[in-house]
């Protein structure tokens, strides 16, 4: 089996003291492992980071055998944020999500046009907030879409808005970004209660279920808000 696709890489490790067993997710192929034979030689590994996009050429003997990649570079996404650690953390914990939620050789072409807008994303002024429903588009296209505006009563509170939640377990007051989008206005405090609560219905409707745990890259992102 041999193609050829572009692709961003989600997770790269050594595999032996010259290479790298790599995760990418390609436009056509959706998440794919192998090999980059020399992939620790300085020619490769300077644009073999996190996040780049790539072009491979894949090969594999048989659908049971894990295949090796040939790459060139496509675009150098990740090294115009090596200044900004904040926002270096934030492209790391949206690849390791990717790497983490979609399955093997499933195309999801929405999934890819996703992750290239996180760029955009990243250049936007309230880019936290706009990280926050990034990470909400995601688990719509993989079929969990939490509807944040089904569950809550909007109630007035000394003059002020506030959205409660409808649980009868715990009520929880929900920051009125996440649901009133045009709200500008965000501090940092409020942009850190939505990364949680967010971080909440991850832990609950996906990743338990599925005995997965939370990437240690996006609770470290998360700390990079306080």
């Amino acid at each position: 089996m041999i193609w050829d696709d572009t692709g961003f890489l989600l997770s790269k490790n050594r595999y032996n003291e010259n290479s790298l067993i790599s995760e990418i997710f390609t436009k056509n192929h959706g998440k794919v492992s192998g090999i980059i034979f020399g992939g620790t030689s300085k020619k490769v590994k300077n644009y073999l980071q996190i996040g780049n996009e790539i072009h491979v050429n894949f090969n594999s003997k048989s659908e049971n055998k894990i295949g090796y990649f040939k790459i060139e570079i496509e675009r150098a996404l990740s090294p115009a944020y090596f200044e900004n650690m904040q926002k270096l953390s934030c492209i790391v914990s949206a690849m390791q999500l990717v790497k983490l939620l979609t399955a093997e050789s499933q195309s999801n072409k929405d999934i890819y046009q996703l992750i290239n807008e996180l760029y955009l994303v990243l250049e936007n002024q309230n880019w936290i907030k706009e990280y926050i429903f990034w990470e909400l588009e995601l688990f719509k296209l993989l079929g969990y879409d939490l509807e944040i505006e089904k569950l809550v009563e909007k109630k007035i509170i000394q003059n002020e808005i506030q959205y409660i939640s409808k649980s009868t377990i715990e009520k929880k007051i929900i920051p009125n970004f996440l649901i009133d989008r045009n709200d500008s206005e965000v501090d940092t405090p409020t942009l850190y209660k939505g990364l949680k609560l967010v971080g909440d219905y991850l832990e609950k409707t996906i990743l338990k279920p599925n005995n997965l745990n939370q990437p240690k890259s996006r609770l470290q992102f998360i700390n990079t808000i306080k």
